[in-house]
């Protein structure tokens, strides 16, 4: 990247309200799908976890997706442990994860069936799952609306959601609800800490991640760009504890280039996402490390102020801004090309803050030179990512 000249005329942000952050952790479906998971992996990942620093930069839950449940369920409703694959259970795996100061989640499904037709879903025994996933002492439930035998409605999806999570509310143990519905909905905030707002993104599991696949339906599986288009659309609905989830990350080895996997990070950061990990953390590279481990970044996320969003598109550069706290600001410069590189420039009216300001590269951990307009040129499908401050 060659550095040109450097200086903006900048606007006050808002201080960030006292609510809960994005979830940061690791879900296990990118990587491993349903076939592959078992409860050898689980403990492994837990201990890599901790092993690489993941866990100590904040990525704290370990959810295990499709893949951990008997396929039918017991006499009264509940659900059981996969007897091959999860022969501790379910309990003894929270406790592994407790011990080692990371928190355990499970993917489950609202509906009569799950997505592969297995009668374990939770439709008439929302209770009984529900003290059972308290006793099991687990701390985030991942709710995926996969098949309904009467077919779902939206007023169904409403309905079976809205009582999942009041029960949550009041159940034994604190735990994080996670909607995983396939598309924003009004009802949303206030009724999950955190919720899917498109289809799955491509990953490992479909062959590889994707860039930028160009026009496409919204079935999904979606490259990230995609993924980010869609759920830029929901910005002005996420804060006060609700956020926007663009689905897990696919960094590590699922076919993004280097600077797709920087950019991919940044702009999951600056639209304060849940940080899924979707990656094998018992096999980090070390520029995935490098990426996954940038506090800095990763502070942008964890701000609360707001959603970042998109706020000019030109000749295939876009301009990616979130408020922080503290008359503080994040860009992110983004090359859509595939092919080509492209010179990338921060106007005055791209960022709300009043001059004068100090910049930083979050990406390379250095302060800019003060000056006037930002500028720079960006790889095929590269990206700058800033930090700009009053003072």
């Amino acid at each position: 990247m060659r550095w040109l000249c450097f200086g903006l005329a900048v606007a006050a942000s808002g201080k960030a309200a006292d609510v809960a952050p994005p979830p940061m952790g690791w879900n296990s479906w990118n990587w491993h799908g349903k076939p592959a998971i078992n409860e050898g992996v689980v403990r492994e990942t837990i201990d890599a976890m901790v092993a690489t620093g993941l866990r100590d930069a904040g990525y704290r839950y370990v959810i295990v997706d499709g893949g951990w449940r008997a396929t039918r369920l017991a006499p009264n409703g509940e659900l059981m442990a996969h007897a091959v694959k999860f022969p501790g259970g379910m309990k003894a795996l929270a406790d592994y994860a407790h011990e080692r100061g990371l928190k355990l989640g499970v993917y489950t499904v609202p509906g009569t069936n799950d997505c592969g037709g297995d009668p374990v879903g939770g439709y008439g025994h929302e209770e009984v799952q529900v003290r059972e996933f308290a006793a099991w002492g687990l701390d985030f439930i991942k709710l995926d609306k996969c098949r309904f035998s009467e077919g779902w409605t939206e007023d169904k999806v409403h309905e079976v959601y809205a009582h999942w999570a009041e029960l949550l509310r009041h159940a034994d143990r604190e735990m994080v609800f996670s909607i995983s519905a396939y598309t924003y909905r009004d009802w949303y905030p206030g009724t999950a800490r955190m919720a899917r707002t498109t289809a799955d993104i491509r990953a490992r599991i479909h062959g590889g991640a994707v860039f930028d696949q160009g026009p496409t339906d919204t079935r999904g599986p979606l490259s990230v760009m995609a993924i980010a288009d869609i759920n830029d659309r929901a910005a002005k609905f996420a804060g006060n504890g609700y956020w926007n989830d663009p689905d897990m990350m696919v960094t590590g080895g699922q076919g993004l280039t280097p600077d797709e996997e920087r950019a991919h990070f940044a702009l999951w950061c600056v639209m304060t996402a849940p940080l899924m990990l979707g990656d094998d953390p018992r096999h980090l590279t070390p520029l995935e490390r490098d990426i996954l481990l940038n506090r800095e970044c990763l502070a942008v996320d964890q701000d609360t102020t707001e959603q970042g969003r998109r706020v000019r598109a030109t000749n295939g550069v876009e301009v990616w801004v979130k408020r922080l706290a503290g008359d503080r600001a994040a860009v992110l410069l983004l090359n859509r090309d595939a092919h080509a590189a492209k010179e990338a420039e921060l106007q005055p009216a791209d960022v709300p803050l009043k001059a004068p300001w100090r910049g930083r590269d979050l990406f390379r951990g250095e302060d800019l030179p003060a000056g006037a307009p930002v500028r720079a040129t960006l790889p095929p499908h590269g990206a700058w990512f800033l930090l700009v401050t009053r003072g």
